[in-house]
C-alpha cells in the first residue's frame, strides 16, 4: 500500500496498488497505524517490514511519509533517498522528498555543474538496467545498419544505413554511459543526512573546544558527503567522527551518531 502526501494540503491520502489482503500482516497493521495517526506505530512496522521482508521502494516510501508526519525530517529524507535509490523512477518519493527539502532550516543547494546535474537528472528518469537495454539494443540496431550499407546494392539505403547507424551507435553510447551513471548514483555509499536537530560541524576530529574549532551550524534534514572516516579515544570513550562535504563547499568534521548513511 503507498501512502501519499498532497503538497498543497499537507494530506495523506492512501493508495492501493495491490489488493489488500495479499500483503502480509505487519504491512497492513503499518497501514492501519498510519490511518489511524499512530505515526510511531507505523514507523516502527514499516521499519520491521523492511528488516523481515527485505527493502522495497514503497515501504522506505511509507516510512518516510510517517517520519515526517512525526516531525522528524531527517529520517524522512533518508527514507525517501532509500526508496528512489531502489527505484529512481518513483515520482511519488521524489515529490515528497523536494517537499521535505523546502521545508529544511538548512536547503540542500545546486550541487556539482550545469551539465553534470543535467546528466544526473536525465540518468535517473529510467532504471539502470533499462539504459542498459536500450544501449544493447541500439547496438544491435547499428549492426543492421552496418550489413544494409555494406551489402545493400542501392545507394540510397546505403547511406540511411551509413548515417543512420552512425546516429544510433552515439545514441547507444550515451544510453550506456547514463546507464552507468544511473548505477553509480544509487549504489554510492558516500552520502549521509543529520538525524539530530542541529549540530555543530567542528575543524578537527572532535568535539569543538571553543569558537574558533566551530566550524558550522547545520540542522535536521542536511545532505552531505563523506570524504573519509577516523576513530578517536576519549576518557576511555571511543567515538567516530567523519569528514564531510556540503554543498560542494564546506568541509568539516561531524560526529558520527548525528548523521544516518543513506
Amino acid at each position: 500500500m503507498k501512502i501519499h502526501i498532497l503538497l498543497a494540503s499537507l494530506i495523506f491520502a492512501i493508495a492501493t496498488p495491490m489488493l489488500h489482503a495479499a500483503q502480509p500482516a505487519i504491512i497492513q497493521q503499518a497501514d492501519s497505524a498510519y490511518t489511524a495517526d499512530n505515526y510511531m506505530e507505523a514507523a516502527t512496522l514499516y521499519q520491521t517490514a523492511i528488516d523481515s521482508l527485505g527493502t522495497s521502494t514503497d515501504l522506505y516510501y511509507n516510512l518516510g511519509n510517517a517520519m515526517y508526519r512525526m516531525g522528524k525530517p531527517g529520517q524522512a529524507v533518508v527514507a525517501y533517498e532509500r526508496a528512489l535509490r531502489l527505484d529512481p523512477t518513483n515520482a511519488d518519493a521524489r515529490t515528497n522528498l523536494e517537499f521535505v527539502n523546502s521545508r529544511l532550516i538548512d536547503r540542500p543547494a545546486e550541487r556539482g555543474t550545469l551539465i553534470g546535474n543535467m546528466l544526473d537528472t536525465a540518468s535517473l528518469t529510467l532504471h539502470s538496467n533499462s539504459w542498459a537495454w536500450i544501449a544493447f539494443g541500439g547496438f544491435l540496431v547499428f549492426l543492421g545498419a552496418i550489413a544494409l550499407y555494406m551489402f545493400c546494392p542501392s545507394v540510397i539505403w546505403r547511406k540511411i544505413g551509413f548515417f543512420g547507424g552512425f546516429i544510433v551507435l552515439i545514441l547507444a553510447v550515451i544510453s550506456g554511459f547514463l546507464s552507468a551513471r544511473n548505477a553509480a548514483l544509487c549504489q554510492a555509499t558516500d552520502k549521509a543526512v543529520i538525524i539530530v536537530p542541529s549540530t555543530i560541524l567542528s575543524t578537527s576530529p572532535r568535539a569543538p573546544r571553543d569558537r574558533s574549532e566551530e566550524a558550522i551550524l547545520l540542522h535536521e534534514g542536511t545532505k552531505m558527503r563523506i570524504l573519509d572516516s577516523v576513530t578517536t579515544r576519549t576518557d576511555s570513550v571511543k567515538s567516530v567522527w567523519l569528514d564531510v562535504e556540503i554543498d560542494n563547499q564546506h568541509r568539516a568534521w561531524i560526529d558520527r551518531k548525528a548523521v544516518e548513511i543513506i
